[in-house]
């Protein structure tokens, strides 16, 4: 196999990601054990487990990321801004905020706004909107976008994972739309290696999947097959 994106480090992108309800506090104890010896971003797991998995990092490479609102970004921002809160008393350092896209298909923007944009300013940690790109048209992503950038945010993720996944083409529309101003995260259906670079190549700065390790072993035997 010869690859197409030799000089991409795949590890350096993906945050390893355990947000499925069934999650145990061992399966937590692996992930952050996988995430220190593949030399992965973060590891992402429910706010229920911040305090586990940043006790198991400290002082260690991989950063602790949470989820907020997750995944239907219905509660109200002040359960949302609590939830940061408590999350970052807990020790992460990343929060991936679930917008309330019915909001904002109300045309309600100044309360979208309001809501992310205090998360950011009292948490004072990196937060990344999660617009669930799978739910919007192209009109609402633009929407979205322009919402969150004023907000002070430092990235875009595109999906949860449960409405279906990341597409290059959102990626795309994404970098557009944001010109490098923030980072964007592929997140949702990131199955194999092929995806993760196109995802990369299409404009993404992080990938968020609960499948590193098998992209990691991918990346590892393509490069052996080139050198």
């Amino acid at each position: 196999m010869v690859l197409d994106y030799p000089d991409i480090d795949i590890t350096q992108y993906i945050e390893h990601s355990l947000l499925h309800p069934t999650a145990t506090p061992q399966q937590v104890a692996q992930w952050c054990e996988e995430a220190e010896q593949m030399n992965f971003i973060t590891v992402c797991v429910a706010p229920a487990y911040v305090r586990q998995a940043a006790d198991i990092l400290h002082g260690k490479a991989p950063k602790v990321c949470t989820v907020i609102g997750f995944p239907a970004g219905a509660t109200t921002a002040a359960v949302k801004l609590y939830e940061a809160m408590e999350a970052v008393e807990h020790g992460a350092v990343e929060l991936d905020v679930m917008l309330n896209l019915g909001l904002l298909k109300a045309g309600k923007s100044e309360a979208v706004h309001r809501e992310i944009a205090q998360i950011c300013e009292e948490t004072g940690q990196t937060v990344k909107a999660i617009l669930e790109t799978t739910l919007l048209t192209d009109a609402e992503k633009r929407l979205a976008a322009e919402i969150c950038l004023d907000a002070g945010v430092a990235f875009l993720k595109t999906c949860t994972g449960w409405n279906k996944g990341a597409t290059v083409a959102d990626v795309r529309l994404l970098q557009q739309l944001t010109k490098g101003q923030v980072g964007i995260k592929a997140s949702g259906g990131i199955w194999n290696l092929e995806q993760a670079y196109n995802l990369v190549m299409a404009g993404a700065t992080r990938l968020g999947t609960s499948r590193g390790p098998d992209l990691l072993t991918g990346y590892k035997l393509a490069s052996e097959a080139d050198g």
